[in-house]
């Protein structure tokens, strides 16, 4: 199984490297379509869809982010009249994970398949199109701003590891920890203050406090996001949303965490950092 987790996880990087040093805008544009298409069709398994279903939810969400890439990118980014309605996609996005999710998982409740697949696309679509422009930003923003997610869970998992006593969700993931979000959200303010120069020039250096404050939104709604996936595929009675990617499980289980994180990235960059390098 290591030797399984280690081979894809090589393959993934080499063409993640790949993709992001020769595909253009609208080539990527396609493969995140592609990418996130596959993630539908898990999240329609996850629903409880019939394997018909469940393709049908892979398919509508592959034309919604190709058609709603082909409106929003050009060549060079985000078009001008694509801002007001990106942003305000992400902003819904936004709210789902952090007022609507947490009540959900707090009543721990579970609508019908046919919701339950409709509120995959504002899982799913919204953070599709923000990694759409985080790569018009550039390699080095969409990575480092990526690493959020990666610092978060890293960091999470051995605080919570070392120190863990207070379980965070326990009906949900018994292995996750107060501590070890404490942990998380320490990280990625450290993180986030190492790379503050690499993304912003001195003139668009924001405030202190607006970037720390959009540090710790992230890390919150990293872990909203992953504790939402476990509900969904404890409820559902499986281990992993497919087993697309061996020994890692599916798309799913890769983006859990970036699905809630992205969209709150692209609307910084649209209206709170508009200064980020490229």
């Amino acid at each position: 199984m290591l030797k399984q987790r280690v081979l894809t996880a090589i393959a993934l990087l080499a063409g993640l490297y790949a993709a992001l040093t020769l595909l253009d805008l609208t080539a990527w544009g396609w493969l995140v379509a592609v990418i996130l298409g596959l993630a539908g069709w898990e999240w329609g398994r996850l629903s409880g869809l019939a394997s018909g279903g469940a393709l049908g939810s892979g398919v509508i969400t592959f034309v919604l982010v190709a058609a709603a890439a082909a409106f929003a990118f050009g060549p060079a980014g985000v078009l001008p009249q694509a801002m007001a309605p990106l942003s305000a996609l992400h902003a819904l996005a936004i709210v789902f994970w952090l007022l609507i999710v947490p009540v959900w998982m707090w009543r721990g409740g579970r609508p019908s398949g046919f919701w339950m697949a409709l509120t995959g696309l504002v899982v799913l679509v919204p953070p599709a199109l923000a990694l759409i422009q985080l790569r018009a930003q550039g390699l080095v923003p969409l990575l480092l701003l990526m690493a959020v997610v990666w610092i978060a869970d890293i960091a999470a998992y051995f605080t919570g590891r070392a120190f863990g006593r207070h379980k965070l969700a326990p009906a949900i993931s018994p292995g996750k920890t107060w501590e070890g979000a404490v942990g998380a959200v320490i990280a990625v303010q450290c993180y986030g203050l190492a790379i503050k120069p690499l993304l912003f020039g001195e003139a668009d250096m924001p405030a202190w406090l607006v970037w720390s404050v959009i540090l710790l939104l992230l890390t919150a709604v990293s872990i909203v996001g992953d504790l939402f996936e476990s509900m969904m595929k404890r409820q559902a009675g499986i281990k992993d949303s497919s087993q697309l990617l061996p020994g890692h499980g599916g798309v799913l289980d890769r983006v859990d965490s970036l699905t809630a994180t992205l969209p709150l990235i692209g609307f910084a960059l649209l209206n709170l950092l508009p200064g980020a390098q490229t």
